[in-house]
């Protein structure tokens, strides 16, 4: 017997339990021991029943697991602005790192992240059983309406969050902006503009922060700072600015979708990068080393973030509901759109 089985009625039907103990010639309760990773079973007998499972296609119930075990074996996750880089990359890494730590994710992408959006998510995954939910977003309301949650199952939040947070994982944004500015100050640049996110976001904030502190340690001034809206439209209109300003030789830009409509508006106007301005972004998209020229970037280790993420609920879930995890550290990924500033160019010619 191999492969569906036929109803009486001669319906073809998905094997059951009882066809996967029939092949493997064992009880039922065998199977199920061998699916719940039963120590009792011996290692041949599993091994048969291993074998069975995979010829004849066995997928186990959901629901029949949750009534025998009380566990689904599956985590939620809400995400919104799923259109860009960073939460998309979020939610691809915390679903690879459920699946690793044993757990199927279950995804609900939001565009807008407003109370009723909110609640509705979380319905939907509490209707599917979920053990626990992760919830990422990095707007500020958003932030404040999910700490608010009160729930029976744990909640871990990724983005937006500081070193310290229980329940919370996250990259260290204000260290990956002082990276950025740090490798621009080192290369002679003395007045570092910054195009930011938009502000109501918490990471946006964090990286104008790093931006700001950088300067302060060295008794500077920062450069003139833009705001933009995550888009490339939006950093060629701060671009545009920043190119009629002669005064800036270097310019931190607070993601490499904005950072591309930069570097199209500096060369618009005739300003050579990094001849005459060095840009530096933020995320290492993978277009970001064919950018013309390559672009110098803030890699923002996403795998690591999903598996600190998962790390807290199977914690939380183990009755460690206060567990709290580092904040992942980012890398600066170094291209040809920096050089030395034009003053230090000169010099050394």
């Amino acid at each position: 017997m191999s492969g569906a089985s036929r109803d009486r009625h001669g319906a073809q039907r998905s094997p059951s339990m009882a066809d996967v103990a029939a092949q493997a010639g064992v009880s039922h309760q065998t199977v199920s021991r061998v699916l719940n990773g039963s120590p009792l079973v011996k290692e041949a007998t599993r091994s048969r029943v291993l074998a069975a499972i995979e010829e004849m296609g066995y997928r186990r119930n959901a629901a029949a697991r949750v009534l025998a075990t009380n566990r689904s074996g599956r985590i939620g996750m809400i995400s919104a602005h799923l259109a860009l880089h960073g939460p998309s990359m979020i939610a691809v890494a915390v679903q690879e790192a459920g699946h690793d730590a044993g757990y199927e994710v279950s995804l609900v992408g939001l565009s807008d992240f407003g109370a009723d959006s909110l609640r509705g998510a979380v319905e939907r995954l509490l209707d599917q059983a979920v053990e626990a939910i992760v919830v990422a977003v990095a707007h500020r309301e958003a932030l404040e309406r999910t700490r608010s949650l009160e729930l029976a199952v744990p909640v871990a939040i990724v983005q937006g969050v500081t070193a310290g947070e229980s329940m919370a994982a996250g990259i260290d944004q204000e260290l990956g902006a002082r990276l950025a500015t740090d490798h621009l100050l080192d290369l002679g640049h003395e007045r570092v503009a910054q195009v930011t996110g938009p502000l109501d976001w918490v990471e946006a904030v964090q990286r104008r922060t790093g931006w700001e502190r950088a300067h302060e340690d060295r008794g500077l001034q920062p450069g003139p700072q833009a705001e933009g809206d995550w888009s490339s439209a939006s950093g060629y209109a701060a671009g545009r600015t920043i190119a009629a300003d002669p005064s800036v030789t270097a310019v931190f830009v607070a993601n490499d979708a904005m950072a591309l409509g930069v570097l199209r508006a500096l060369h618009e106007h005739g300003r050579r990068v990094p001849e005459d301005v060095s840009v530096v972004g933020f995320d290492d998209v993978p277009e970001a080393a064919y950018f013309w020229p390559g672009l110098t970037t803030v890699s923002q280790q996403f795998s690591e973030l999903g598996r600190h993420a998962v790390d807290l609920t199977v914690r939380a879930l183990a009755g460690e509901r206060d567990a709290a995890v580092a904040l992942v550290a980012p890398e600066l990924v170094v291209r040809a759109s920096t050089g030395p500033a034009p003053a230090r160019r000169t010099i050394g010619k």
